[in-house]
């Protein structure tokens, strides 16, 4: 055989092997291709399910997150708004606070304009006595009526007093001073250590006896006022100093028949002047009575004689009455006895009513 053509034949055959080779392996990938196809199919068919599920899934997911977002909101709204009406009240009750911490500072700011104001007042001493006259005048226009006291009444000695309270005998009037001593009492307020405190306290209490023996010059006046008169102290630290360190001044008082009294215990004083001035009032109402009791039984008694002589005129016209009773019973016997008479006739006895009756 021709070496050609065996290899023709050789690549004929190895081309016919080749393309059924080819042919074998087309029908392989196809059925592979097809299997694929298949299982792409199924897949996606399970992509589908399992992408509703995720879809509804994520609706459900969602409607909870956003409920939960809702009830957040809410208490996040709920909260802000109690929170804003908290915060309201609180800055309403700060603001209150803060008009009473204001009100609070403007009366200590008066109150100390007012302490410099009486601080000058009580360094001058006109200006003081004027001051201690004007508390003095409160307190007893507050607690007697207007015609129980007198302010700057002249005595019978020729001096003026700062108030007298009209009482009836005894004990009499009450004469009241209203100045009192305060440039010692200053300086022991001032003193620095012992020996000025010892020094200024002697100043005070001479200063305040020489002050209680004026009083009692002055002021006492026999037959005319009370045997006791008032001291009054409009200071109730200067009346606790006197009292509480000083018993040599309280000791000349009361040897002098002169009270010591603060605006507390001068209070107290007027109250019970006011009840002897009542009592007072209550006697003199009680004698009234009495006459007008004496004079109403005198006209008992005149009353008495007057019922008395009605009471005889009654029964003088009481018997007058029965006379006339009796006196008009016989005439009526007597009318009866002249009807009885027998006159004559019948027509005469029934003529004789009509003519009576004419």
């Amino acid at each position: 055989m021709d070496p050609a053509l065996t290899w023709i034949a050789a690549v004929i055959v190895i081309v016919l092997v080749g393309v059924g080779l080819l042919a074998w392996r087309a029908a392989t990938r196809q059925g592979e291709a097809s299997a694929a196809v298949t299982r792409l199919a199924e897949s996606a068919e399970k992509l589908t399910v399992t992408q509703s599920v995720l879809a509804d899934r994520l609706q459900q997911t969602q409607a909870v997150v956003n409920e939960r977002l809702d009830a957040i909101t809410k208490r996040l709204g709920d909260g802000l708004t109690e929170h804003s009406e908290r915060t309201g009240e609180r800055l309403k009750a700060l603001h209150e606070r803060l008009a009473v911490i204001d009100a609070a500072q403007k009366n200590i700011t008066d109150l100390s304009q007012q302490m410099v104001g009486l601080q000058d007042i009580l360094s001058n001493k006109q200006s003081r006595g004027a001051f201690g006259q004007m508390r003095l005048e409160d307190l007893v226009r507050d607690a007697l009526p207007a015609a129980a006291y007198a302010f700057e009444v002249t005595l019978s000695n020729a001096r003026r007093v700062d108030c007298l309270i009209r009482l009836p005998n005894p004990p009499g009037s009450i004469a009241i001073d209203s100045k009192f001593p305060l440039e010692a009492y200053r300086a022991l307020q001032q003193a620095r250590d012992d020996a000025e405190r010892v020094q200024a306290g002697r100043a005070f209490a001479a200063d305040v006896i020489t002050h209680i023996r004026d009083i009692a010059e002055k002021y006492i006046v026999p037959g005319e006022t009370a045997e006791w008169a008032v001291m009054f102290v409009p200071s109730e630290a200067i009346y606790a100093e006197a009292h509480a360190r000083f018993e040599s001044v309280i000791a000349e008082a009361y040897r002098r028949h002169v009270a010591i009294v603060s605006p507390s215990t001068l209070m107290a004083t007027l109250h019970t002047v006011r009840a002897i001035l009542k009592d007072a009032q209550m006697k003199q109402q009680a004698n009234l009575i009495q006459a007008e009791v004496a004079k109403m039984l005198n006209d008992v008694r005149l009353l008495d004689d007057r019922v008395d002589k009605l009471a005889k005129h009654f029964d003088q016209t009481a018997r007058d009455i029965e006379g006339i009773a009796t006196s008009s019973k016989a005439i009526t016997r007597r009318g009866d006895r002249i009807l009885d008479v027998q006159l004559g006739g019948e027509e005469e006895k029934a003529a004789l009513p009509a003519a009576q009756a004419t």
